[in-house]
């Protein structure tokens, strides 16, 4: 006989689930299992909310499973440790981003791509070793395999570092792998929300020249005067993709909505990259003759390995970069993912779960 969600495991949780693709989100009673001897558990106080999550709840991609806890931008306080964790301990604080759990002993395990790995396990929605399924942070509480948990440094702030367990590395990943993160090269950033104001100031901190490409001119003083952009081109102004043609070395797409590509890849030097880290819910067209005759590279880069996602939290740390945040109760989600589907957030609606998230 099935069990329910609230049986499933011995530690009782609290949280807010879509139950259908209408996406609408109520309290939700169920169950996380045991600290085991590798595993953390944590109390979670904050928790970002992602556009995945809102694509997620309204099951826009087709592979939605109710109920469903989104919730992978986690971050809170370490209140139990296994006998044979190693490298945290109680009172720690510490992050939870997208996946939970991987083969660990694939090629992409064993190059500490994680994300990669075949056999990934996501923090929500996805089903977990032991057969059950994984609920995300939207919750008052979490256990974790300690590999999958990132230390925050002691500076990092947890209601603003929480988003960068998903933005951050989303877009600090291919900067650092493509090679966009060299001084004094040129890098378009394309998309100016919670993926873009984040990659703008990580190429700021890495000395990186950068053009915000956005298709609102509203958000050009939000650019340049508080983000500390260098430029600012208006995707649909013909006569600024035209000026700007060629001039640079590399374009992080984080655009989630479909979009034509020919200007960005117009915008490229020769052997130019554009890399996507957004993801349209349909297919863009590819204008291959632009790529063959200027040699230019097409890529997709998806989150990051755990190694390199502790490096991300790290550098950010060490340069005060944060996600900027708009703190919510946990009773205002709904209002917000219907303010997220209108792109009315600057920049990253941040769950305050600590402090709302009470049983009724």
């Amino acid at each position: 006989m099935m069990k329910s969600p609230d049986q499933e495991h011995p530690e009782e949780a609290l949280g807010w689930a879509a139950r259908d693709a209408s996406g609408l989100l109520s309290p939700f009673k169920f169950s996380r299992r045991a600290t085991g001897e590798k595993d953390v558990k944590l109390k979670v106080l904050f928790c970002g909310i992602c556009h995945t999550d809102l694509h997620s709840v309204r099951n826009d991609w087709g592979f939605s499973t109710y109920p469903l806890v989104p919730g992978h931008e986690i971050a809170g306080e370490v209140v139990e440790v296994g006998s044979k964790v190693e490298k945290l301990k109680v009172g720690d604080k510490v992050g939870v981003g997208c996946l939970v759990g991987s083969c660990g002993s694939c090629d992409s395990c064993h190059d500490h791509l994680e994300n990669y790995c075949p056999k990934m396990i996501q923090t929500y929605g996805a089903t977990y070793h032991d057969g059950t399924m994984t609920y995300g942070g939207y919750s008052n509480m979490m256990v974790v395999d300690e590999h999958f948990a990132i230390k925050f440094p002691q500076n990092m702030p947890l209601d603003a570092g929480a988003p960068l367990l998903c933005a951050g590395i989303t877009v600090y990943s291919p900067m650092r792998f493509f090679g966009l993160d060299r001084p004094g090269d040129h890098l378009g950033v394309a998309g100016l929300g919670g993926l873009g104001h984040v990659a703008v100031k990580f190429a700021k901190a890495m000395g990186v020249k950068v053009t915000v490409i956005s298709s609102s001119p509203g958000k050009r003083e939000e650019a340049l005067q508080r983000l500390g952009a260098d430029a600012f081109l208006v995707s649909s102004d013909i006569n600024q993709v035209e000026a700007a043609k060629g001039t640079m070395d590399g374009i992080i797409d984080t655009v989630s909505a479909v979009h034509l590509i020919s200007p960005l890849i117009d915008l490229l030097k020769n052997n130019g990259k554009l890399v996507f880290v957004g993801a349209p819910n349909r297919p863009l067209e590819l204008p291959v003759l632009s790529l063959l005759t200027m040699r230019k590279i097409v890529a997709g880069s998806c989150i990051g390995g755990l190694k390199e996602t502790q490096e991300m939290i790290d550098f950010a740390a060490k340069h005060n970069i944060t996600a900027d945040i708009e703190v919510i109760p946990i009773d205002y989600l709904n209002t917000a993912m219907e303010r997220l589907a209108k792109g009315d957030v600057k920049y990253r609606f941040v769950i305050d779960i600590g402090n709302t998230l009470k049983e009724a």
